[in-house]
């Protein structure tokens, strides 16, 4: 048994605080910037940044600047890392509760769950939004009603994005072409998730007021050649996939 003077655990310390517990709240849910987290907290920016460094400090939060106008910064929550010190701090209140790891978020049966609607946004459509379709729709099993488009799409889907869901996830997308935001206009969706930057600027409202999530996710297809860019399309899939298994219990919720 741990001894009863041991500091408790730094993530229960970090979390115990009110105002970094909501801040904790809302990130889990969408990336934000700061302003709109001080307005959600509805206290001073000088304090919302300041827990916001506490959290960055201990690795809970990551920051990148934003693709669209390069002098904001959206925060993010690594839900896989508060997972693992959930279990930790467990480990440090009794034996009973050690795992060795965390395990993460499994995969969830929607097959009893009403057909949620789901839109992901980028720019191109060319990219971030196909992959995250693409995923969604074989991680849900085909239970989600999920679509992508682009606020200005391209001619053509990336052949990175092509080439990665074939060979490492099993998903074949040759056949898919970019759509532009217009082609759903009017049509219902449950959430509205913007994967960039530039595109939750564009991103017009939908009927029925669908939950609206930003995932700030950088543009893999910045390179020269489409040989020097996989690397960044490997790392971007991964960044949704692990997004996109943490949503699963999130649609699982929404309609049960």
């Amino acid at each position: 048994m741990a001894s009863s003077n041991q500091a408790a655990p730094a993530f229960v310390r970090l979390a115990a605080h009110p105002l970094r517990w909501r801040l904790l709240t809302e990130l889990a849910d969408s990336d934000y910037r700061v302003r709109e987290l001080v307005t959600l907290m509805g206290e001073p920016q000088n304090l919302v940044s300041y827990h916001l460094r506490l959290l960055r400090d201990s690795g809970l939060v990551t920051a990148t600047r934003s693709s669209f106008d390069g002098r904001d910064i959206y925060y993010h929550l690594d839900l896989d890392r508060c997972s693992d010190a959930l279990a930790e701090s467990g480990s440090a209140l009794h034996p009973a509760l050690h795992r060795e790891h965390a395990p993460r978020i499994p995969l969830v049966d929607l097959r009893r769950s009403l057909r949620v609607g789901v839109l992901f946004v980028c720019t191109g459509n060319g990219a971030r939004s196909p992959i995250a379709e693409a995923l969604l729709r074989h991680r849900a099993g085909g239970q989600v009603e999920v679509a992508s488009v682009g606020s200005r799409p391209k001619p053509r889907l990336h052949p990175n994005a092509v080439r990665l869901l074939r060979d490492e996830f099993g998903i074949d997308i040759i056949g898919q072409r970019p759509r532009h935001l217009d082609t759903v206009t009017g049509r219902r969706f449950d959430y509205v998730i913007s994967l960039c930057d530039k595109a939750r600027e564009a991103c017009p409202d939908f009927p029925d007021h669908p939950r609206r999530v930003h995932w700030s996710i950088s543009d893999p297809a910045t390179a020269d050649t489409d040989q020097a860019s996989y690397p960044a399309f490997q790392q971007t899939a991964a960044d949704i996939d692990t997004r996109i298994r943490h949503l699963l219990p999130v649609l699982t919720a929404a309609r049960p």
